[in-house]
C-alpha cells in the first residue's frame, strides 16, 4: 500500500450483519493504529470480513485492515497472542 497515516483519526464500522445484533457498534479512535489493533486483537474474527475503516476519507475493507496491522511500518507493538 502507499503511505498510509498510522496517527490518523479513524473510524470503525463493523460488519452491518453483526452491528444490528449490537455486539459491536461504530467506534472513533484517535489514531488509525488504535482501530487496527482494535480490529485484529480485539473485535471477534468474524466481524472482519464485512467491516470498514475509514482514514483520511479512505476506505479499507477486511483484508486491508489486516494488512495494514501487519504491515511493516505498523507503530503499536502488537498481541503476541
Amino acid at each position: 500500500m502507499a503511505s498510509f497515516d498510522y496517527n490518523a483519526a479513524a473510524e470503525l464500522y463493523p460488519s452491518k450483519s453483526f452491528y444490528k445484533s449490537r455486539q459491536v457498534r461504530y467506534q472513533r479512535f484517535a489514531s488509525a493504529a488504535e482501530a487496527l489493533r482494535y480490529a485484529i486483537e480485539e473485535m471477534p474474527a468474524e466481524l472482519l470480513r464485512g467491516s470498514l475503516l475509514e482514514v483520511d476519507e479512505q476506505r479499507f475493507e477486511g483484508s486491508d485492515i489486516r494488512d495494514l496491522y501487519y504491515a511493516e511500518d505498523y507503530p503499536l507493538a502488537r498481541s503476541q497472542g
